[in-house]
């Protein structure tokens, strides 16, 4: 079976979930690396055995490289239409990290550019690969809740809140991020309710600003809040679900609190991070009476975001994978978002 030779770009923190991952699966070997900080491609370069000549500070020369089978992109939201861009360009796959792009116009002109000349793309919506979800659409699929009127979703952070002191950082920047607590977090959620249910039809929203202002670690000084830090809001899918949505990075005592609850004929099915093994059941174990089961998530239930990018590199199409259009059109859902909140009306996807 074939070893395909990664190009990792982008060295912080989350580089290294991303390594271990590729690890795991074994078929994957990291033979180039990018940072625009020379001090980290240095120490990371040194740390994998990388060849100086392979230590590039721009992605472009990283992605040209003849020697780079597939792109692995960690970076921060700025970059990711710019490394997609040259994806695309140069013909060579890639798994990127999510919010796709920054704001829908830059995804608008990277669709042009696929539908140009098509490559094989993943995008980092990794809690497909929550083994609770992936059972929870199992279900779903095969009718056991019956028909679904309604579902909620929330994904709760308090590394955020007034409680820590969260100094300003990049993910508090729009020049950056586009969006706050929506592009990150809000795009699992988004993400979730696409892969369990399909596409939305219209949504209803409200992007809030909790805490105004952040102490600049430098400085000292307060710096002005621009994006959200808390986002909520109402969808209907085009199947006839509608869906509540919150998001915080202000939920003191939530670490990573992602979950889903599925409302339907035949009962409520509950799915979270906070227990990934296993969902929560309830449903009619006779007639008037209620049983509330926690069901162990079955083996067919569970892969893994690099298990399925191997697929995605050998030629397959995994059920589920998270691919270039699935993150075309999760930016559409969170432009919808913002123009909801911005414009206070509900906004139908037809409109995007």
């Amino acid at each position: 079976m074939q070893t395909y030779r990664i190009g990792l770009i982008g060295l912080g923190g989350m580089a290294h979930s991303h390594l271990r991952w590729m690890a795991e699966e074994g078929r994957y070997e990291v033979v180039a690396v990018s940072d625009v900080n020379e001090q980290a491609l240095a120490e990371k370069g040194d740390a994998l055995d990388i060849a100086p000549g392979k230590r590039y500070t721009d992605f472009v020369q990283l992605i040209a490289d003849p020697d780079v089978d597939a792109i692995v992109s960690v970076t921060p939201n700025h970059i990711h239409a710019a490394i997609i861009r040259a994806c695309l360009e140069a013909g060579k796959p890639f798994l990127a990290e999510k919010p796709f792009t920054r704001i829908l116009q830059e995804a608008d002109a990277l669709l042009e550019q696929y539908e140009a000349q098509p490559v094989r793309g993943m995008v980092g919506f990794s809690y497909r690969y929550t083994p609770a979800f992936r059972y929870a659409r199992e279900l779903v699929r095969e009718g056991k809740l019956g028909a679904v009127r309604s579902f909620s979703v929330q994904y709760l952070q308090g590394w955020g809140s007034v409680l820590n002191d969260t100094p300003y950082i990049w993910r508090f920047n729009p020049e950056i991020t586009g969006t706050g607590t929506l592009g990150d977090l809000g795009s699992h959620m988004i993400d979730m309710a696409r892969f369990l249910f399909g596409e939305f039809k219209e949504l209803s929203a409200q992007l809030r600003t909790l805490v105004p202002e952040r102490r600049d670690p430098v400085t000292g000084r307060m710096v002005k809040i621009e994006i959200d830090d808390f986002v909520s809001f109402q969808g209907l899918m085009a199947g006839g679900e509608a869906g509540i949505f919150q998001s915080s990075r202000n939920a003191v005592g939530s670490d990573n609190q992602h979950e889903v609850t599925i409302y339907g004929d035949f009962g409520t099915l509950h799915a979270s991070t906070l227990d990934p093994e296993r969902v929560v059941w309830t449903r009619e174990e006779a007639p008037g009476r209620l049983a509330r089961a926690v069901v162990d998530v079955p083996a067919q239930c569970k892969a893994t975001q690099y298990g399925d990018f191997l697929l995605l590199l050998d030629g397959e199409a995994p059920d589920g994978l998270p691919g270039f259009m699935d993150g075309y059109r999760n930016q559409e859902v969170l432009d919808a978002v913002i123009r909801s909140s911005k414009e206070r009306r509900t906004v139908s996807l037809s409109d995007s």
